[in-house]
């Protein structure tokens, strides 16, 4: 089986990257970057700082997993949040689509409402809705909480409610727990290889 990752450098997607490459069922993972992969000898790894450049990426691929995001701080503004959680995924989903790939997998989050008044979440609901529209034969959306693991870049206000809600999980709902990015990876690795016909959701409470 042959896979396109995006967002490989990410905490979820470096996690998706090492299972995917020992993962007896793949034999190939297509990781398009900004910057250069470790080599791996399943490893194919399209360099450009342009990732809209590399939508051909998708042909010829069996499924897709899209864990790209981003922060509006990390990004700058808006509209380069935008770039990375909405318009990168639908460009690839519809590239995807248009060469015949029939599974998609899309990271999304657990606060993902296309009716919030409240940005992050309002953009993270539009995604789905418009990567459900494209018409793949198989699409999972993973729903994750706060995401656990070490990311190369801390989040300070990330980092104080990983740390409370450590402390407070034992009386917490399972839907507010912490989710391990390599849980996270797990559940996406098994959407992918399976492929099951239809729409999927994957709640952060089953991500624990």
């Amino acid at each position: 089986m042959k896979i396109l990752l995006l967002g490989a450098t990410g905490l979820v997607g470096k996690n998706v990257l090492a299972q995917a490459l020992a993962h007896p069922a793949i034999t190939c993972v297509i990781a398009p970057t900004r910057q250069p992969l470790a080599p791996h000898p399943k490893l194919i790894n399209p360099v450009s700082d342009r990732l809209e450049s590399l939508l051909d990426t998708t042909q010829g691929v069996d499924g897709v997993v899209c864990a790209l995001g981003t922060t509006i701080g990390k990004a700058g503004s808006k509209e380069a949040f935008c770039e990375v959680d909405y318009v990168l995924p639908l460009a690839f989903s519809r590239s995807a689509r248009g060469y015949g790939v029939k599974t998609f997998v899309l990271v999304s989050a657990s606060v993902a409402s296309v009716n919030s008044a409240m940005f992050y979440p309002r953009i993270k609901g539009e995604i789905e809705r418009d990567i459900e529209q494209v018409g793949f034969e198989s699409l999972t959306i993973v729903r994750p909480s706060l995401i656990g693991g070490e990311r190369d870049e801390p989040r300070f206000s990330e980092g104080v409610a990983l740390r409370l809600m450590s402390i407070f999980a034992p009386i917490l709902p399972k839907k507010f727990h912490i989710n391990p990015a390599p849980t996270i990876a797990a559940a996406i690795l098994d959407a992918v290889t399976a492929a099951e016909p239809g729409r999927h959701f994957r709640y952060a409470e089953s991500l624990v």
